[in-house]
């Protein structure tokens, strides 16, 4: 994994981890929220989505932010490999993003790359609704996301995209700088990945 912090490096017991490493996370993508760091950010790039990825997981991993330097699969499928990888990324980000229809091509497209060793879907879901916002003044409640259906729309995505423009675009809503519904999204994207011990606004509002 790349750890690198000692108090997580100490800590044997895997449920022990996975709850440091979401507490940790959690209170990393608050901040990039309250911080205004988020905003700064251009959309659709790949630095937008590294600096994301750096932001949430530099307490984290060693790798935070960098490209991946090995190949990796998930299931049957494998992602981009690691030699084509940063010519890869550098298509996905020549895609337009001007639509919704775009937006999720091109989002679907940079997690076929999948640029890093971990935390590929906690920092794009959040590159997603920064793209989301700065062109259609949009965002996803993630609340409304069903898990399953995501998940199972995600990898269908690179041969049929339709289903999960579907359901994300039946969970859009304007509220793109509220507070609650940031917070809120970033629980339900870690409940995606199995992290669903605390809640974001707490951490942060508890720091």
């Amino acid at each position: 994994m790349g750890l690198i912090k000692n108090e997580l490096n100490s800590i044997t017991d895997s449920s022990e981890l996975a709850r440091a490493e979401e507490k940790i996370g959690k209170k990393k993508a608050a901040e990039l929220f309250e911080s205004g760091h988020l905003n700064s950010l251009v959309s659709g790039t790949f630095k937008a989505l590294s600096e994301i990825h750096r932001c949430l997981f530099s307490e984290i991993y060693d790798f935070a932010g960098e490209l991946r330097t090995e190949n990796i699969s998930k299931g049957n499928f494998r992602f981009a490999p690691a030699m084509y990888l940063k010519a890869a990324v550098e298509s996905v980000e020549k895609m337009p993003q001007s639509s919704f229809d775009e937006i999720i091509e091109k989002y679907v497209e940079m997690n076929v790359a999948h640029p890093f060793r971990e935390g590929n879907g906690r920092s794009m879901r959040i590159w997603l609704d920064l793209m989301l916002k700065n062109s259609l003044g949009k965002a996803v409640d993630w609340s409304l996301v069903n898990k399953e259906d995501y998940l199972l729309a995600m990898e269908r995505s690179p041969i049929k995209d339709i289903e999960i423009k579907l359901i994300l675009k039946n969970a859009l809503t304007d509220k793109i700088d509220d507070r609650e519904m940031y917070m809120k999204g970033i629980d339900y994207s870690y409940f995606y990945e199995g992290y669903s011990f605390y809640k974001t606004s707490e951490l942060w509002d508890n720091k």
